[in-house]
């Protein structure tokens, strides 16, 4: 039974598959695989969480929250970055733990990830609803019908809110984008990108001029107490707004799904992971600085803070751009992780682990379609029905779980088998590869701080997500033992 769980496929084999399958068209250059990153990773947090967190608190210093996570998130991305120039193959973290790991740790970490790009697309298919919503009515003085606005809220019985039919279609629109043609998904969300891009620059040109100094001051505003026994800003606070503006710093976990597509993979792949979290994060760090510095920032604390911004400066004509920016960037980002839960889902089931129906591409497209349709349902129901809350709760904890199999993973790699051919080699990595494993467990269990003489622990995850997350596990763990296990290519050599 050991070895059947520890079963695993070698590094000379999957790069085998890689270039003897043929299944997936070779279409994507380094550039469209960088913006499938920026895509995915510039959404809410500078359309969101950087006033946000600098609101409720990190102050002016939400800045040093977005380096701090930065700097957490490139351990990861080094990782991942090395391990996609050695193993060109779709699946992404499932994959390479396939390689390292043994088949259980990649069924746990596959099935994981499936389930958390799926809610990502249905939060963000929310997110992209509301603003689409403000457009038609800024522009056309139009509304839906309320029962068509949003779902059905229990802590709002009475809004009259039963289905949010426009997240539900863009959910469906995004998969049948990514089922005709990747190349023209592809194209398409590179043309968004730079939309978003150069929205985002608009906010950072003009927002620097309205910049005032004394809005930074203090840079990290004093540690205060609530009633409730919380803690806000001060250093604390800046570390708990680095455990949350952290998940606006990855995805581009994501491109690397899409190996199989790319044209020259050893060699874009690992120049896409770092160009696309380097771009983002430059981004990042400029926007937060232009809120915080054009108004104070307790006034940042909205659903749309560069919203609001911009608008207690009667800017009102630079407002309109942003919007449609953050329709743009959100697209993306819905774009960005279909594409990868649906890939994922076509590497376990092209492994055994899960029926081979699924692990058929579209005879004429060259797309998984099966796992991008049913993921496209999936995300349209979930998005239509439910409150964003109740779906954003699952989304975190499965991204941090897959950061630290991967960091450790390319550690063992490099032990194990230090012979092996790789397009990129990360510098420094028994540095880099601890520091992204203890930030992603401190992400998980939060921050370890001292203050007034006692222990805490800033920032971490809420309880009920951590159970439902070993709910999701204990599901998998069934459907490994009761199908996979018994179905998986490998074990036909055993």
């Amino acid at each position: 039974m050991i070895q059947q769980l520890t079963r695993h496929k070698t590094v000379e084999q999957l790069q085998s598959e890689a270039g003897s399958r043929g299944e997936f068209r070779r279409v994507l250059g380094v550039w469209q695989l960088t913006a499938i990153g920026i895509g995915a990773i510039i959404g809410v947090g500078i359309f969101v969480l950087a006033g946000q967190q600098a609101a409720v608190n990190a102050g002016p210093a939400v800045v040093v929250s977005f380096i701090v996570a930065g700097i957490g998130s490139a351990c990861a991305a080094l990782a991942y970055a090395e391990f996609s120039g050695m193993i060109p193959v779709t699946g992404s973290a499932y994959t390479y733990s396939y390689a390292v790991l043994g088949e259980l740790f990649a069924w746990i970490i596959g099935w994981d990830l499936i389930l958390e790009y799926a809610l990502i697309v249905a939060v963000v298919a929310i997110g992209w609803s509301g603003y689409v919503q403000a457009l038609i009515t800024q522009l056309f003085g139009a509304h839906l019908p309320v029962w068509l606005q949003g779902a059905y809220d229990p802590a709002n019985p009475g809004s009259g809110k039963v289905f949010d039919v426009v997240a539900a279609a863009i959910s469906l629109v995004i998969a049948w984008m990514l089922t005709i043609k990747t190349e023209w998904g592809a194209r398409a969300n590179t043309v968004i990108v730079v939309i978003k891009v150069i929205g985002v620059l608009l906010v950072i040109a003009v927002g620097a001029f309205y910049v005032n100094p004394a809005n930074w001051h203090p840079f990290v505003p004093p540690l205060t107490h609530a009633a409730d026994g919380t803690s806000r800003f001060g250093w604390a606070g800046v570390l708990a707004a680095s455990s949350i503006v952290f998940f606006a710093c990855f995805g581009y976990d994501t491109l690397t799904t899409a190996a199989e597509e790319a044209k020259n993979p050893q060699r874009d792949l690992p120049r896409a992971v770092l160009l696309s979290l380097a771009i983002s994060m430059a981004l990042y760090i400029a926007v937060s600085l232009v809120l915080t510095g054009m108004v104070p920032y307790p006034q940042l604390n909205s659903a749309a803070p560069v919203d609001s911004a911009f608008k207690a400066l009667h800017l009102d004509w630079v407002r309109g751009i942003i919007n449609v920016a953050a329709v743009a960037g959100l697209t993306s980002v819905l774009f960005a992780f279909m594409l990868g839960a649906a890939r994922i889902w076509f590497a376990l089931s092209r492994d055994g682990l899960l029926p081979g129906w699924f692990a058929h591409v579209h005879p004429r497209y060259g797309t998984p379609h099966r796992p991008t349709a049913i993921l496209g349902l999936f995300s349209a129901v979930v998005a239509g029905f439910l409150p964003i809350g109740e779906v954003a709760e699952l989304v975190n904890i499965g991204t941090l779980s897959a950061f630290i199999v991967i960091c450790l993973s390319v550690l063992i790699l490099r032990v194990r088998r230090p012979d092996v051919r790789r397009g990129f080699r990360s510098p420094a990595l028994w540095l880099v590869a601890p520091i992204g494993m203890l930030f992603s467990l401190f992400l998980i269990i939060g921050w370890p701080w001292v203050t007034g003489g006692q222990f805490h622990m800033i920032g971490g995850l809420a309880r009920i997500t951590i159970d439902r997350f070993v709910v999701w596990m204990a599901v998998g763990l069934i459907v490994y033992f009761a199908y996979g296990i018994r179905h998986s290519h490998l074990a036909r050599d055993d």
